[in-house]
C-alpha cells in the first residue's frame, strides 16, 4: 500500500510539473509576444463603406439586478445606427422579464435599433439563446455581451477594424473588474482571471495556439460560427466548444489585451462556487468531446496538441492538486517511517520548482495589471500564496465538477447570480437569486479543513517540517472556503 501510495503522488506530481512547463512556455511567448509590433489589418472607419454592419447580442436569464445597467450602457456604444443593432435574447421567467422590456420600449423610442427576443423554453440555455438570435441577426459580426459587463462606448471602433483579415473569425478582448477590491474573494478570483486574460491568452495567441472566445466581451464573423457547426448546447461551455472546433475549421483569432471590457465580479462565495462549478465542468466535457478529434488532426502541430491537452484539462488539475494534498499526509509518515525511501524523497523534492515557475508567471501577470516595485512584490507574495491557498481550498468543489464533466452526467446550466455591487459597504445578502442550501461537498470541505490541522500536528509529532508550508496553505484554504460557504448561509 505505501508504494502505491508513492507512485500515485509521483504520478499526479509529474502531470502537474508538465502543467507548469507548459506555462513556462506561454511566459515566453506572452515576453515576445511585448516586444512584437501589431501590424495588422485593419478598416479605415473613416470610410463609411468599410463599417460593417454589427449585431449586438444579449444573452439574459433573470438578470433584475443588472440588466437596467446593461441596457443603458449598451445604449451608449459608439457605432453608426443604421449599421447596428441589438437583439436582447431574453429566457428570463421572473419580474425582471417586465423590467427589461420597459427598459427597451424606453430605448426604441430613443432611436435606439434594439429588440427584445423571448423563447417560451430554454432549450440549450445560452447556446440556444444566440443559436435561434443568429438566425435572424442582420449582422455580418456578432458581439455578444454577459448582463454583468459594461463595455466602453468605443469597444466597436477598437475590435470591428480587424475583421479586415477574412481569416480571422473572432476578436476576444480582455476583462477587467469593476468591485476587484471589494473583498478578499473578488481579489482572489481577479487575480486568477488577470493571469488568465494576460498571459495564457496572449502566450497561446502569439504561439498560434488554440485559444478560447470567453463567452462575453467577444465579437465573431458570423460565417466563422456557421462554418464551425454553430452554437451547441451539450456542454456547459458552449464558448470554449464553438472556439475549438471554429479553429479546427482553420479560423484565426485575434486576441486584444489592451482593449479591456469591464465586468462584476461575483461578490458571494455560492456564486463563485455556481460559476467555478460550471466553467471546470465545462472544460472537462470539451476535453471528452473534442480532443480526440483534435488529437488525430495532422495539420495541427504537436506543440498546439500540448498546449490544448493542459488547455482542455486546466480545470483537471484540481483533482490532482486535491490528490496530492490528501496522500500528503500519509507520505509525510511513509518517509518518515521507512529510511530506505529517503533518498527518493530527496529526487521528488525537485519538483518544488514547479512552484517556482507558478511563482514567476503570476508575477509578470500581476505587475502588468499593478505595476512592479517592491511594495508591489511583496503584496504580490500575499496575494500569490492567498489565491493558491484559497484555490485548493475550492479543489473538492471543482473536483466534483471535473468528474461529472469526464464520467458524461448531464446537469442544467446554472447561471452565476449577479448584484451590482461594486463599491464597499454594499449590500447582496438580500439577492433573491442566491441559494441557501447546504451541500455534502461543503461538509467534506470542513473534514479536510480538520484533515489538514491534524497534517500540521503530524508535522511536529514526526519532526518534519518539509510539508508544513503546504499543509498550512491547505489548513487556511479549506478553512476559508467551509466557513465562507456555511456561515454565509446564515
Amino acid at each position: 500500500m505505501q508504494t502505491v501510495i508513492v507512485i500515485i503522488y509521483t504520478l499526479a506530481l509529474t502531470v502537474i510539473f508538465l502543467y507548469s512547463l507548459a506555462q513556462l512556455n506561454l511566459l515566453l511567448n506572452y515576453l515576445k509576444a511585448k516586444k512584437k509590433k501589431d501590424d495588422a489589418p485593419v478598416f479605415d472607419f473613416s470610410k463609411a463603406e468599410e463599417i460593417p454592419f454589427v449585431t449586438i447580442q444579449l444573452p439574459l436569464y433573470n438578470e433584475l439586478y443588472v440588466v437596467e445597467r446593461l441596457l443603458d450602457n449598451i445604449a451608449q456604444i459608439d457605432y453608426p445606427l443604421d449599421k447596428l443593432e441589438i437583439q436582447v435574447l431574453d429566457d428570463s421567467t421572473d419580474e425582471s422579464l417586465q423590467t427589461t422590456q420597459r427598459k427597451i420600449e424606453t430605448l426604441q423610442a430613443a432611436g435606439i435599433p434594439i429588440k427584445h427576443i423571448t423563447r417560451t423554453n430554454r432549450q440549450g440555455f445560452k447556446a440556444g439563446a444566440l443559436k435561434e438570435g443568429l438566425a435572424i441577426a442582420k449582422g455580418e459580426f456578432i458581439a455578444i455581451f454577459d448582463s454583468d459587463f459594461v463595455p466602453n462606448p468605443d469597444w466597436l471602433q477598437k475590435t470591428v477594424p480587424y475583421f479586415k483579415d477574412e481569416n480571422i473569425g473572432v476578436v476576444q478582448t480582455r476583462w477587467a473588474h469593476l468591485n476587484r477590491d471589494y473583498s478578499l474573494l473578488t481579489k482572489i478570483q481577479a487575480f486568477a482571471l488577470d493571469f488568465h486574460f494576460v498571459l495564457e491568452q496572449v502566450g497561446r495567441n502569439f504561439g498560434h495556439h488554440f485559444i478560447n472566445f470567453n463567452g462575453t466581451a467577444g465579437i465573431w464573423r458570423k460565417t466563422c460560427i456557421l462554418d464551425a457547426g454553430n452554437w451547441q448546447g451539450d456542454t456547459l461551455t458552449e464558448d470554449l466548444d464553438l472556439s475549438y472546433r471554429a479553429q479546427l475549421k482553420k479560423w484565426d483569432f485575434k486576441y486584444l489585451e489592451d482593449v479591456e471590457t469591464p465586468a462584476e465580479l461575483p461578490v458571494a462565495i455560492s456564486a463563485a462556487r455556481s460559476q467555478q462549478f460550471r466553467w471546470n465542468k465545462g472544460a472537462a466535457e470539451n476535453f471528452q468531446k473534442l480532443y480526440g478529434r483534435l488529437l488525430k488532426d495532422p495539420s495541427v502541430s504537436f506543440k498546439t496538441k500540448f498546449h490544448s491537452f493542459f488547455h482542455l484539462l486546466n480545470s483537471s488539475m484540481f483533482l490532482l492538486v486535491l490528490l496530492v494534498a490528501i496522500l500528503s499526509v500519509p507520505i509525510l509518515y511513509i518517509k518518515n517511517n521507512n529510511p530506505a525511501y529517503s533518498w527518493y524523497f530527496n529526487v521528488i523534492a525537485a519538483f518544488a520548482v514547479s512552484t517556482v515557475i507558478f511563482f514567476g508567471c503570476y508575477w509578470v501577470t500581476y505587475k502588468r495589471i499593478h505595476g512592479g516595485g517592491i511594495q508591489n512584490f511583496f503584496k504580490y507574495i500575499g496575494m500569490f500564496f492567498t489565491f493558491f491557498s484559497v484555490a485548493m481550498g475550492f479543489s473538492v468543489h471543482n473536483s466534483l465538477a471535473v468528474l461529472e464533466g469526464h464520467f458524461g452526467k448531464k446537469s442544467e446550466f446554472i447561471r452565476t447570480p449577479k448584484f451590482n455591487v461594486s463599491k464597499l459597504g454594499e449590500q447582496w445578502s438580500g439577492n433573491i437569486y442566491l441559494k441557501k442550501n447546504l451541500s455534502s461537498g461543503m461538509l467534506l470541505e470542513s473534514i479536510l479543513f480538520l484533515y489538514f490541522g491534524f497534517a500540521i500536528y503530524s508535522a511536529f509529532k514526526v519532526n518534519d517540517f518539509g510539508l508544513i508550508l503546504f499543509h498550512l496553505m491547505l489548513f487556511a484554504g479549506f478553512g476559508f472556503v467551509a466557513f465562507k460557504s456555511i456561515f454565509s448561509r446564515i
